[in-house]
């Protein structure tokens, strides 16, 4: 689906930005890793990608900002299980079904597990100020352990995550869409891949898993 160019006016883009942003505030202690923080980083990225490749910049904005509400309605989903409180949001905000439904479509198209090589000029700026925001340095040192808390997963559920939808992605050429940003920060997720393809050995190795079998139980110590 496509329709005209600026289909989103400004007026539009800052009532949608103020719901995203109290939601997300208000829901900061369950969503430590998609927070403002993710949106607003994505957001900034995919309007620029938008620029470079001719992407309508207002509806991938609009995108950007409610990309991620699916970890309202349920941890470690897909995006498709934040389409009705995406869309509701959407026409609360005056932005017209059909558009409303496009950027819909923009969001599921740009997901890293499902998507391909050949996606929508939109799709492919939101996706890849997504896959930044993933491949960034200090996204496993910082900001990791978050998504593990947010989404309720293991050290070896979340490597296995991200061997198993980025890896081939990478190796087929087209994880970053835009050449910029494949010149710029490929390097940067070639590193981080790397480093979980080792963590998704390391906790194969027994000594590991007692050693991490060891941390949790400080933690737990700790907590109590």
């Amino acid at each position: 689906m496509r329709v005209q160019q600026n289909s989103v006016g400004q007026s539009v883009i800052e009532d949608v930005e103020q719901r995203v942003r109290q939601l997300c505030w208000r829901n900061a202690r369950t969503l430590p890793f998609h927070g403002w923080h993710h949106v607003s980083f994505v957001r900034t990225k995919a309007v620029g990608f938008a620029g470079h490749n001719g992407a309508d910049a207002a509806v991938v904005e609009v995108a950007a900002l409610v990309h991620d509400v699916n970890y309202l309605v349920l941890r470690n989903s897909p995006a498709a299980a934040g389409k009705d409180l995406r869309l509701g949001m959407l026409a609360d905000a005056g932005v017209d079904e059909t558009v409303a439904r496009w950027i819909d479509d923009i969001i599921e198209e740009a997901e890293m597990a499902s998507r391909g090589r050949h996606i929508s000029l939109e799709a492919q700026a939101l996706s890849d100020a997504d896959t930044l925001f993933k491949a960034l340095p200090v996204t496993p040192v910082v900001l990791a352990h978050k998504y593990l808390t947010e989404n309720g997963l293991s050290l070896r559920e979340l490597a296995d995550k991200i061997v198993g939808e980025q890896v081939d992605v990478h190796d087929d050429g087209y994880y970053f869409y835009n050449p910029e940003a494949a010149a710029t920060y490929s390097r940067w997720a070639t590193a981080n891949l790397e480093l979980w393809q080792c963590i998704k050995q390391a906790v194969d190795d027994p000594s590991v898993a007692e050693l991490l079998d060891a941390v949790h139980a400080v933690d737990i110590a700790a907590a109590s």
